[in-house]
Order: C-alpha cells, then sequence, then structure tokens
C-alpha cells in the first residue's frame, strides 16, 4: 500500500480510502483549505490524508520546547519497558475513557497505549483529557511509525495560539466546554433539549457525554472526517458536529420508546450505529447549515462557564 499502513488493519478499513484519484494538496489558503476539508477531498486517499495531516500539524503554533519523535525514542523503553502493551495501565487523566481501535491492527492497538504514557510523561500539566486516546488511535492510521504519531499529538497539546482551543485539557476546560455546550443545545436545538430535560433525570449528564460521542463512539470514517475539519477550522467544528448528532438522534428517535433505562446509552448507541441512518457527508451537511454561531459567541460563553465554575470551587474532578 504506502508508508502509511503499518499500524492499518485494511480488511476493517473503509475501501473507498484506498483510491488513488487525489492529488498532491497545494493551496495553502484558509478558505480554500476549509472546503476541500469540508467536501473530503483528502478523505478517498489514505496517504494524501497523511500528508494533509502532517502539514496541518506543523502548521500548529506551538511552545518553543514541544516534545518531538526523538524525545519519544529516548523515553519509549524507560517508560513502557518490555511489557505487553496492552497491559500497561493509562494515567488518571484519560478518565477511564473508551481507547477505540478503530482500523488498528494489533501492533497499533499496543502502541497507543505507549503513546499515551509517554505523553504523561512529558505534559505533567495535563490533568483532564477523556479525547486523547481517540485523537492518537486516530492519527496512528496516518503516522509512518509511534515517534511521528507521538510528535504530532504533542504538537497538538502544546499549541500556544491563543485564538486556537484544540484539546481540552483540565477538568475546568472540560466541564466548562460541556456547559457551553448545553447552553448552544438550549440555543439552537430547542426541541431535542426539551426530549433531554424530559426524559432525563440530569441534563447536563447527558451533554458531559458531548466529546465522548466524536471522540469514542463515532465510527472511524466519520471521526476522520470530522478530524479533517476540525484541524483546519478548530473546536467549534466540534460543537456543531455534536449538535447535528444531537438533531438526528431526536429525528431518528422521536415518539419512540427509549431502548434503554438511560437516554445517554441511547444517544451513545445511535452514535455508534449512525452508519445505519446517516452517511458522512450528510453529517457534515447538517453541522455547517446550522445557521448559527461565531468563534467570538463560544469564547464568551466558554469564558462565563469557566469563571461560574472557579466562583463554585470546581476546578478538579470529585472523586464520586
Amino acid at each position: 500500500m504506502d508508508e502509511y499502513n503499518r499500524f492499518v488493519d485494511w480488511d476493517k478499513m473503509d475501501v473507498t480510502v484506498q483510491s488513488e484519484d487525489a492529488k498532491d494538496l497545494t493551496c495553502t489558503e484558509f478558505q480554500e483549505l476549509k472546503q476541500l476539508a469540508r467536501h473530503g477531498y483528502w478523505a478517498k486517499n489514505h496517504s494524501l490524508r497523511a500528508k494533509v495531516y502532517h502539514k496541518l500539524i506543523s502548521n500548529i503554533p506551538c511552545r518553543t520546547v514541544t516534545p518531538d519523535a526523538n524525545v519519544y525514542r529516548d523515553i519509549v523503553v524507560k517508560i513502557a519497558g518490555k511489557r505487553n502493551s496492552s497491559s500497561l495501565p493509562l494515567p488518571e487523566f484519560v478518565d477511564n475513557s473508551l481507547v477505540p481501535t478503530y482500523c488498528l491492527n494489533a501492533e497499533g492497538i499496543g502502541a497507543v497505549r505507549k503513546i499515551i504514557l509517554c505523553i504523561a510523561n512529558q505534559f505533567p500539566d495535563i490533568s483532564f483529557c477523556p479525547a486523547l486516546p481517540s485523537v492518537i488511535a486516530l492519527l496512528l492510521h496516518y503516522s509512518k511509525d509511534e515517534a511521528e504519531c507521538f510528535e504530532q499529538v504533542c504538537r497538538i497539546l502544546a499549541c500556544n495560539d491563543p485564538s486556537k482551543r484544540l484539546i481540552d485539557q483540565t477538568f475546568l476546560a472540560f466541564e466548562s466546554s460541556c456547559m457551553t455546550f448545553g447552553d448552544l443545545v438550549n440555543k439552537y436545538c430547542q426541541a431535542a433539549h426539551k426530549l433531554m430535560v424530559a426524559v432525563s433525570e440530569d441534563v447536563l449528564e447527558v451533554y458531559s457525554d458531548w466529546q465522548r460521542w466524536l471522540f469514542g463512539e463515532l465510527p472511524m470514517v466519520y471521526v476522520a472526517r470530522v478530524f479533517d475539519v476540525f484541524l483546519v477550522e478548530g473546536y467549534k467544528v466540534l460543537y456543531r458536529v455534536a449538535l447535528a448528532l444531537l438533531k438526528f438522534f431526536h429525528k431518528v428517535r422521536a415518539g419512540q420508546p427509549m431502548e434503554s433505562d438511560s437516554i445517554q446509552q441511547d444517544i451513545r448507541a445511535f452514535v455508534r450505529d449512525i452508519a445505519k441512518s446517516v452517511s458522512p457527508e450528510k453529517l457534515l451537511e447538517k453541522a455547517f447549515a446550522i445557521r448559527l454561531f461565531s468563534r467570538k459567541e463560544i469564547q464568551l460563553l466558554q469564558m462565563a462557564n469557566e469563571k461560574a465554575l472557579q466562583q463554585k470551587g470546581i476546578t478538579v474532578k470529585q472523586k464520586r
């Protein structure tokens, strides 16, 4: 296949990503990149997507001292040892989140844990980051080796552009983004919000799953398409897609009895099986058709929610 298939189990991979029709990416203009990402220009070609990810991530402005591939090669044996990778314990900050296997082969599945542990070693200030296993698992499909994947994830984590929010790394940031998502649902998906309020004891608990829908439950073909746009446009894309998922859930399930005793479980199951009802194109189309918020609105909501949490003294996850 090509140099980016070391960790891929091609029997599980969607065959369309093996077509060779896409060209190299030459454009650098933001507007053009945005259109290409939204329309899946590099989604049909595995090695082109790998090169595009590499290029986009290399352009992320980072802290001066950001760990790179050489750091990984230096520390991996010391940290992961010779133990069987699948038995390596995960750091507390991933909060027992799912470690998706997507279309990884056995070597790839083991590599995810090693990379997470090396990141924990290099980023002692990360205190809560449940999306991390999914981001690593996804990027491994498009990496030549573990060290390259490690370097790319480090760049995403070390982004120091204040206008570019990428992945939540503290409980305060995570929790305020859940509250922000709840505010957006209330404003832009009122029918779905009414249903959530009617069937759940704690609506914020339902909304606190929103990142898990994207980074955990969503199948590989979908999460890769979301990530294409996320790397170009940033965090607000994640809110848009999560709102679209909720709108589709409401549309498909409205008027039907719940399948489990918890709406949280029902939404997770719907997202896992989304291919039965919604294509990746339809999902993104819906996400970008929501005539809505600007990055500014999100920043203001986020800041207000962070402030409210700080005033209540909620800055770390409480042990249940």
